[in-house]
C-alpha cells in the first residue's frame, strides 16, 4: 500500500470521527432544547456551579483514562457548557419577551466585514436560530441613529477594554439618547500585524488601524522607530485599505480573522500589550427588556449625585445595603454643565427582583438625576 493511499485511509477514518462527534453535539443540543423547556415550566436556576464542577472533574480524569489530554478536554466541555447556559439563557429570554425566534435580526456595528464588533454580533447571536443581518456603518453615532429610526433591530457597541479602558463615545451616547441596553458581550481580542506579503516587519513604513487599537499595541509600535502609525476607522477598515492600497510598506492591525477576510499575511501575531485582551460590548435596542428572574442579570445606570455632602457614598453603600455587587463604577463630565460628573453604574440584579426595584428606588432619593438604561443577562465570557 502506497503512503499516500495509506494517508487517504487515515484521512477517511477522520472524517468519520467528525460526523460521529457532529452527531453527538446535535443529540447533546437537541437535550439542551428539551431542558430549557423545562426549566421554563418549573422555574429552575439556568446555571449549577457544583454540576458543572463535577462535570468537568469527571471529563478530566475520564481523559486522563483515555490518553487525551486533560486541559484540551476540560477547556473543550467548558465551552459546550457555556453554550448550553448561553442557549437555555436566550430561550427563556425570547419567550419571557415574547419574541420570535426565526425572524431576521438586523444588527448594525461600527466597522465593515471582519471587524471585532461583528464577531461579537455572530457570538452573541449564536445560539438562535434567526436570520441574521450585519451591516457596518462608518460611526457609532450612526448605529445609534439607525437603531433610533427603526432600520436596525439592534446596535452592538464597545464599551469598556481591558487594556485602552473605557470607549467615551459609547457613554456619551447612552446619554444622550433614549436607548436600552438589553445584552452584553465579551470578545477576546487578539491583535496581530497584517500586510500583502510576508516581509520583514523592518520594512512596514505605515501601519493604519483604529485607535483603540493602537493604544492597545502601544508597546509593540514603540519599538518601530522608523514606521508611520495612523489612526483609521476601524481594525478590518484598516486591513482592507492595506490590500486596496496594494503597498508592500503599509500593514494594519486588526484580527487574524480580518487578515485571512482580506487576503493579508500575518507578520506577527499576539503584538497587545496585554495578552489577556478583552473588549465588552453592549447590545442596544429602542425597547426595553424585561428578564426572567431564572436569569443571572446585570444592571445599568446613569447617575449624578445629589448636592449635598456624601450623596456619592450614600447612593453606593445602597446597593452594598441590598447586598448588590457593584461591577463597574466610570466617572465622566456631564456635557454642558462645567465641573458637574456623571456617574456610570453597572452592578449584578434583575430589576424584576423586588429587592433590586427597592434598591433603586431608594438609590433615586440620592441622586439629583437617574436614568436606567436597563436589566439584560450577564454574558459567559
Amino acid at each position: 500500500m502506497s503512503k499516500q493511499r495509506e494517508l487517504n485511509q487515515i484521512r477517511d477514518e477522520l472524517d468519520r470521527i467528525d460526523h460521529t462527534l457532529l452527531d453527538a453535539l446535535s443529540s447533546r443540543h437537541q437535550l439542551i432544547q428539551e431542558t430549557a423547556a423545562l426549566k421554563k415550566e418549573r422555574k429552575s436556576v439556568l446555571r449549577d456551579p457544583v454540576r458543572e464542577h463535577e462535570i468537568l472533574n469527571r471529563i478530566g480524569q475520564m481523559a486522563q483514562e483515555s490518553g487525551v489530554d486533560r486541559y484540551f478536554a476540560m477547556t473543550l466541555f467548558r465551552q459546550i457548557i457555556d453554550y448550553s447556559v448561553r442557549y437555555q439563557t436566550d430561550y427563556l429570554l425570547d419567550h419571557h419577551n415574547r419574541r420570535d425566534r426565526e425572524s431576521l435580526l438586523r444588527v448594525g456595528y461600527q466597522g465593515t466585514d471582519g471587524a471585532y464588533s461583528q464577531q461579537a454580533i455572530r457570538s452573541h447571536y449564536s445560539s438562535r436560530q434567526n436570520e441574521l443581518m450585519t451591516i457596518g456603518f462608518e460611526t457609532f453615532r450612526e448605529v445609534v441613529e439607525a437603531v433610533i429610526s427603526g432600520d436596525l433591530d439592534y446596535g452592538m457597541l464597545p464599551i469598556e477594554n481591558t487594556t485602552a479602558g473605557s470607549i467615551n463615545d459609547t457613554y456619551d451616547l447612552l446619554h444622550k439618547h433614549s436607548l436600552f441596553i438589553v445584552g452584553e458581550e465579551v470578545v477576546r481580542v487578539k491583535h496581530c500585524l497584517a500586510a500583502l506579503e510576508d516581509v520583514p516587519v523592518s520594512n512596514i513604513r505605515r501601519i493604519y488601524s483604529h485607535p483603540q487599537a493602537i493604544a492597545q499595541c502601544s508597546e509593540f509600535l514603540s519599538r518601530l522607530h522608523h514606521t508611520k502609525v495612523e489612526s483609521f476607522l476601524d481594525t478590518a477598515m484598516s486591513a482592507k485599505k492595506v490590500l486596496e492600497d496594494d503597498d508592500l510598506s503599509q500593514a494594519a492591525i486588526a484580527s487574524e480573522a480580518a487578515a485571512e477576510l482580506y487576503n493579508l499575511k500575518v507578520l506577527q501575531r499576539d503584538i497587545a500589550n496585554q495578552k489577556e485582551n478583552f473588549t465588552r460590548f453592549v447590545v442596544v435596542s429602542k425597547d426595553d427588556i424585561s428578564c426572567d428572574s431564572q436569569i443571572k442579570c446585570k444592571t445599568s445606570v446613569i447617575m449624578s449625585a445629589a448636592h449635598r455632602k456624601g450623596a456619592l457614598s450614600q447612593a453606593l453603600n445602597m446597593l452594598h445595603e441590598y447586598d448588590l455587587n457593584l461591577t463597574k463604577l466610570e466617572s465622566r463630565p456631564s456635557p454642558g454643565n462645567p465641573w458637574e460628573y456623571l456617574f456610570y453604574i453597572d452592578f449584578e440584579g434583575n430589576l424584576a427582583s423586588p429587592q433590586t426595584a427597592e434598591a433603586l428606588e431608594k438609590l433615586r432619593a440620592h441622586a439629583g438625576f437617574l436614568k436606567v438604561l436597563g436589566s439584560y443577562p450577564a454574558r459567559i465570557s
